[in-house]
């Protein structure tokens, strides 16, 4: 068959999916590259190799391609070892397509690859060694660990991990109890069925829920899933050893802080969400800002975006590693910090927008956290998080998204910094170190001049050191209205002004205006 090939359409495809290769020094490399596009980890439909042929940059910086070719004993050769090793050393073998194109010279040809995406997980054996490949951006590299799994599940060589069988535990160490309990919460507990009922490997709770149990298929032992360990369990970190997790607690605003607290929670996946969210809930508690008249009552952060971040690193983490799921809070803001990045199969730019696809990592956990009522409906938390924070008035969440976990990252109310700025300054002049607090409150009036408990404690400070002046030049440079602010803050702006030996006619109408606006 004959595959129209365009060389320079070929150039401007994404890397991921054309590899070029000049020389074909490595047979081996070559081979890596085709299963590695057979396997098609991103999904692209395959790809290209192209041999004999370069990409470089011109004198002005463009994409430039070079056809040096290469001689009809090389190109027979490269052929021939590719599509033997292809057959014989790759399992299940692969069938590249050849296509032979002209190069810069009539005695040489560009020899282009062709290798469609199969349904299989194709690996390649070298001497002793059996490894499987897959593209990662422009490189191809050794699928392993979660890579690994997360190809043979794409693949459907391996069912996906929450809903595989555990071999090293049996019924007993499912918690019944709980499990009845839990059954009763979510409306499903029938008291004319037996409690063994329900661990049936035939017995569903829903039609889109896998079964609790299934039989090892050797021993015919009945056996827990996974997630059923996760879910009702009686100690799940015998079995995950990362199935817990710490949520800590510093003062500031980074863990460089003399003291701090810190609590490991364990237990069942719904027992550790139900404790988390409590605890968050105790952060996201709501103060009454007299500065504000139109927005008196702030919440430091909306305790949906806290629940729904939570219950996010818990649902979607993986469980194979054995890092905990960790909860830290600081002065402005909470990480979140859950192990295992972002599945393949989720674009990273919709994700953080708020627009992707609904997508469970633990598919089997997905039916039990909305009918527990911990999630909303599959593919809402992203959104419910950036809608919830932007309600509040607070920073757009941040998504820190690593090779191996994800960090969601929501800051505080702008105005709870503010506030707990301005107690700070307080404190300081309280115990005399003045140039401290007056360091805060002008970092707080750059912020926010119109402040009126800022400016105050601002002239207050100045009294004590004896700089009044500051105010005026305060006054000047900021350019503030004093129409805006209130009658007794303008009184103790003027007092202050007043302080001043010999102001000049700027200052002394500045006065004369505070005046006349507090007399009226």
């Amino acid at each position: 068959m004959n595959y129209p090939i365009d060389l320079k359409e070929l150039a401007y495809r994404e890397s991921e999916q054309v590899e070029w290769k000049e020389n074909v020094a490595d047979i081996n490399d070559v081979i890596q590259t085709a299963v590695a596009f057979a396997n098609d980890y991103s999904n692209l439909g395959g790809g290209y190799i192209v041999c004999g042929a370069k990409e470089v940059k011109d004198e002005h910086g463009f994409q430039k391609m070079l056809l040096p070719g290469m001689t009809s004993q090389k190109l027979k050769e490269v052929e021939g070892k590719v599509l033997n090793a292809c057959r014989d050393y790759v399992d299940p073998p692969i069938v590249p397509h050849t296509v032979q194109l002209p190069a810069e010279t009539e005695d040489k040809r560009v020899l282009v690859l062709i290798i469609p995406a199969t349904d299989h997980a194709h690996s390649f054996r070298q001497q002793s060694t059996t490894t499987y490949y897959i593209r990662i951006g422009s490189n191809t590299c050794e699928a392993r660990n979660g890579l690994l799994r997360e190809l043979l599940v794409k693949k459907g060589k391996l069912p996906p991990w929450d809903r595989r069988i555990n071999l090293n535990a049996t019924v007993n160490d499912l918690d019944l109890i709980v499990l009845r309990e839990y059954l009763q919460r979510m409306s499903l507990w029938d008291g004319k069925r037996d409690i063994d009922e329900y661990l049936s490997p035939d017995f569903k709770l829903a039609a889109l829920a896998p079964s609790l149990c299934q039989k090892e298929p050797l021993t015919n032992v009945l056996r827990p899933r996974n997630f059923a360990l996760l879910l009702f369990g009686r100690e799940p970190t015998r079995f995950f050893p990362g199935a817990v997790s710490i949520f800590s607690i510093y003062p500031g605003k980074d863990r460089g802080e003399t003291h701090a607290e810190r609590i490991e929670l364990e237990g069942t996946i719904v027992e550790q969400a139900n404790k988390l969210i409590e605890r968050l809930n105790a952060e996201a508690y709501i103060v009454f800002d007299k500065t504000s008249t139109t927005m008196p009552n702030l919440a430091k952060y909306p305790s949906r975006a806290l629940q729904e971040a939570v219950v996010n690193a818990l649902a979607h983490r993986d469980y194979e590693s054995d890092q905990p799921t960790r909860i830290t809070i600081f002065s402005d803001r909470v990480e979140i910090n859950s192990p295992g990045t972002l599945p393949s199969a989720i674009d990273r730019i919709k994700f953080v927008e708020g627009r992707e696809s609904p997508f469970w990592r633990n598919q089997g956990l997905a039916y039990f956290f909305i009918k527990l009522q911990l999630a909303q409906t599959e593919g809402q938390g992203i959104p419910t998080i950036l809608r919830t924070m932007k309600a509040e008035g607070c920073p757009a969440p941040i998504f820190e998204i690593g090779s191996e976990n994800l960090v969601c990252i929501l800051g505080a109310h702008p105005r709870h910094e503010a506030i707990r700025e301005l107690r700070s300054a307080e404190n300081d002049t309280v115990v005399g170190n003045y140039s401290a607090a007056l360091e805060k409150v002008e970092k707080l009036l750059n912020n926010d001049p119109y402040n009126f408990r800022s400016l105050e404690l601002y002239c207050e400070i100045n009294n004590l050191m004896r700089t009044p002046q500051r105010v005026a030049e305060f006054i000047f440079n900021s350019k503030i209205d004093l129409f805006r602010l209130n009658a007794a803050t303008q009184l103790v702006m003027a007092e202050t002004l007043t302080s001043i030996n010999n102001p000049n006619k700027s200052t002394r109408d500045i006065i004369n205006q505070l005046l006349d606006l507090v007399g009226r």
